[in-house]
């Protein structure tokens, strides 16, 4: 498994958002039931940026992530202000670019998965 690389840090802010998989039942005068559905059930979701990063890291990355999007795989990656790795895969559209003289910027979003 892939690990992603961990310098440079991505930039701040960094945008966590997580996605319950609740299955909910609306029922009579306004009631309704919500049921978490599966074994994991709130994947975390990270829209990161790198900032200004030198144009050989933001190769790095680009080949990194364009790697993983032709072998459909996942790959590990610790977010910032986790003390953990977790798999994850980069969603389709993160894009770079070029802000001045050897400086790039990219922006990624990346969704946790759940695989063996």
């Amino acid at each position: 498994m892939a690990t992603f690389p961990s310098t440079p840090e991505a930039s701040f802010p960094v945008v966590k958002q997580q996605e319950p998989n609740l299955k909910i039942s609306k029922l009579g005068d306004g009631y309704e039931e919500r049921l978490l559905f599966g074994l994991n059930q709130n994947p975390r979701i990270y829209n990161l940026s790198w900032v200004n990063i030198t144009l050989t890291e933001l190769d790095t990355f680009m080949t990194f992530l364009n790697a993983r999007a032709l072998d459909n795989a996942s790959f590990t990656y610790t977010p910032p202000g986790e003390s953990s790795s977790a798999k994850f895969v980069a969603e389709p559209g993160y894009k770079q670019s070029i802000n001045f003289a050897n400086r790039g910027t990219l922006n990624a979003t990346f969704r946790e998965v759940f695989e063996p």
